[in-house]
């Protein structure tokens, strides 16, 4: 009885020491950005830096599994295993170079978080913000979706101005698979990202 017990204190502990979905969206959110005002590298531009940012501070709280099978829809349950994990390993690593251009863009803009809406049962949720830019009128929406999972909330899609990043992908991915097969869009993404390391590595040499 007593061990119960203390498991039930334990897993208690447990469930209130995750931080709430809302609280880590702003808590990142201002972080990356203060590192990005502030940080002398990131404003001279060195995309080493800026990756290794991005690396640290945003990619540890992203699904990149649920984000990978949302975005391919019905050819994620065609996938085998290892179609999948290198599909998701290649989408993590076009989220690395999409994020890092988002953070290089990062100079004067404030953010504003909507109420949560939620119940302490949900596991799946969304978070609504507005980030406003200095010489735009209106604020420019993004919203998160967020799932529980056993180490805390994660995102695993974003909305800008309307559009999630699933759906922004999802016909793409669904035109390679139907030319090339599952195979055929792993080999696209891995020539996409090797693109744009190239890229980005001559553009660091420049400097």
């Amino acid at each position: 009885m007593l061990l119960l017990l203390a498991a039930a204190c334990g897993l208690a502990r447990a469930q209130e020491a995750i931080e709430a979905p809302d609280a880590l969206i702003r808590r990142v959110s201002q972080e990356v950005m203060d590192l990005a005002r502030n940080d002398p590298a990131i404003q001279a531009g060195d995309r080493r830096r800026i990756y290794a940012v991005v690396e640290s501070r945003i990619l540890p709280h992203l699904d990149f599994q649920r984000g990978t099978a949302l975005t391919m829809g019905r050819n994620w349950r065609e996938a085998t295993p290892q179609q999948r994990q290198k599909l998701a390993a290649e989408f993590r690593n076009l989220l690395l170079h999409t994020y890092a251009g988002a953070m290089s863009q990062i100079k004067d803009q404030t953010m504003t978080f909507r109420p949560l809406r939620m119940d302490p049962s949900d596991t799946d949720v969304e978070v609504r913000s507005e980030v406003r830019l200095p010489r735009r009128p209106e604020p420019v929406e993004v919203s998160y979706r967020l799932r529980k999972t056993p180490t805390g909330w994660k995102i695993y899609d974003v909305n800008v101005m309307g559009a999630w990043l699933s759906e922004t992908y999802r016909t793409t991915f669904a035109s390679e698979v139907s030319k090339g097969g599952i195979d055929g869009l792993i080999r696209t993404l891995e020539e996409k990202n090797r693109y744009l390391a190239s890229r980005d590595a001559q553009e660091d040499g420049k400097r």
